[in-house]
């Protein structure tokens, strides 16, 4: 079984941004040489976010919506996570919905996606560097 490792570094310069990042695994899966097994995608902050879905403006402009909806930045103070100095807490939160890894199957030496399907990074606390974890295993 074969196993490669590689490491996304980003650096977002807002607080908030969903990049799309399949061409950035495609190009492990490649160099890989792995043709039937499984890709691991995993955001190592934990005020950043790894998820598969559709590439569309208004989707995306949607999740924004939603999830500042379900844990809005401000006010601070209803927080209790940012009592510690941080202003961070919705990150946290929003990372938590929009989940930490994503599992895509590997055939044929290319990720196995259904129709529209893409991989990308969610920024909910930007401006510094944060690393994205790409691990592929298979044969």
């Amino acid at each position: 079984m074969k196993s490669h490792r590689t490491e996304l570094w980003f650096n977002l310069p807002a607080r908030r941004a969903f990049l799309n990042i399949t061409g950035e695994v495609e190009e492990a899966v490649r160099k890989s040489g792995v043709k039937e097994g499984l890709c691991l995608v995993n955001a190592m902050h934990i005020s950043a976010s790894v998820f598969i879905n559709d590439d569309e403006r208004g989707l995306h402009a949607d999740f924004e919506k939603w999830l500042e909806k379900l844990a809005p930045e401000k006010p601070h103070d209803q927080y209790r996570h940012n009592e510690t100095g941080e202003d961070n807490a919705d990150a946290h939160l929003k990372r938590t919905l929009m989940g930490r890894e994503v599992v895509v199957a590997i055939t044929g030496g290319k990720l196995d996606f259904g129709p529209w399907e893409q991989i990308f990074y969610g920024e909910f606390d930007g401006r510094r560097d944060k690393r994205v974890l790409v691990k592929i295993i298979g044969e």
